[in-house]
């Protein structure tokens, strides 16, 4: 948002679609959001694994979650890549139709191994793509290669499908920031989802039982049957608003709105592939990239 104490609360719900961790004291900048005297929570165990998912791959930012990512085509030897939301950027919220591509940057993300113990601190190179037009995304090159991570640390990174998902597909939630898994499944897809100013496609639904709240957004959406990722968790209806920041509502082709409190959602991440090309550098223009443009 433009105002910068919107913009804060705004980090602390869509940063993490669903209830806000409560602090202490008053919502610091998006960079620095942290909810340490707020209690984790609890797993979710209704819907049963398909295969055991983990936290290995996945990162903690300084306000959300992310993880570690290749493609179907990547090398070991490519630099690696962390995937996470367009709003959990260090530089704010990117303006509607905004989109961010190869800046400079430096931030670091805390690596974690399967069972959530921070095991290395990852630094990026530059922020290859950003935005939140269509989709809410944000995908930082790191100067660590997947081989160097995988010798030094054991830790292979989370494959991004590049097909699109399924309704039904039963999922995991994995968020880096609270070392915490969410278990459930794919409701349904949203022709449209909008929030605010913002308006994201074919958004992913979750059945009820994944009650993300405020730090899980980047969260990879994992597949449990593959072990692939194939959305990327980012907001919620928090109070029942209609399109209102924190109160994301779905739009269908007609025009029609629903609003449905306390239901999570995410952004697919089939169409990201496709976008990416030799040695995981960003190529928009590529065959098949269908990614919002600058």
């Amino acid at each position: 948002m433009r105002m910068p104490l919107v913009a804060a609360l705004f980090a602390l719900v869509i940063a993490g679609a669903g209830a806000v961790p409560a602090v202490a004291a008053p919502a610091p900048a998006p960079e620095t959001v942290a909810a340490e005297s707020a209690a984790a929570p609890v797993k979710d165990a209704a819907a049963p694994a398909i295969q055991a998912v983990n936290l290995a791959g996945t990162v903690a930012l300084s306000n959300c979650s992310g993880s570690v990512v290749r493609f179907p085509n990547s090398l070991d030897t490519d630099p690696a890549l962390v995937l996470s939301n367009g709003h959990c950027l260090s530089t704010g919220f990117p303006e509607p139709g905004e989109v961010l591509v190869n800046q400079a940057s430096s931030r670091t993300f805390g690596l974690l191994n399967s069972a959530g113990t921070r095991v290395a601190t990852l630094r990026a190179s530059k922020l290859a793509y950003g935005t939140m037009t269509d989709t809410d995304v944000s995908i930082y090159q790191l100067t660590s290669t997947y081989a160097t991570i995988k010798s030094s640390y054991g830790i292979s990174a989370l494959t991004v499908q590049n097909t699109h998902p399924t309704a039904g597909t039963a999922i995991t939630v994995a968020s880096g920031y609270w070392k915490t898994l969410y278990n459930c499944n794919i409701d349904g897809f949203v022709y449209r989802l909008e929030e605010g100013d913002w308006t994201w496609k074919d958004s992913v639904r979750y059945t009820s039982a994944c009650q993300t709240i405020g730090g899980t957004s980047g969260s990879p959406v994992i597949d449990q049957s593959t072990g692939n990722v194939v959305a990327v968790n980012n907001t919620g209806n928090e109070d029942g608003g209609t399109c209102t920041v924190n109160n994301p509502c779905e739009v269908d082709a007609s025009g029609n709105v629903t609003v449905r409190q306390g239901i999570n959602y995410a952004q697919e991440t089939y169409l990201i592939p496709a976008c990416f090309t030799t040695g995981n550098q960003l190529n928009l223009s590529a065959s098949g990239c269908t990614l919002p443009k600058p």
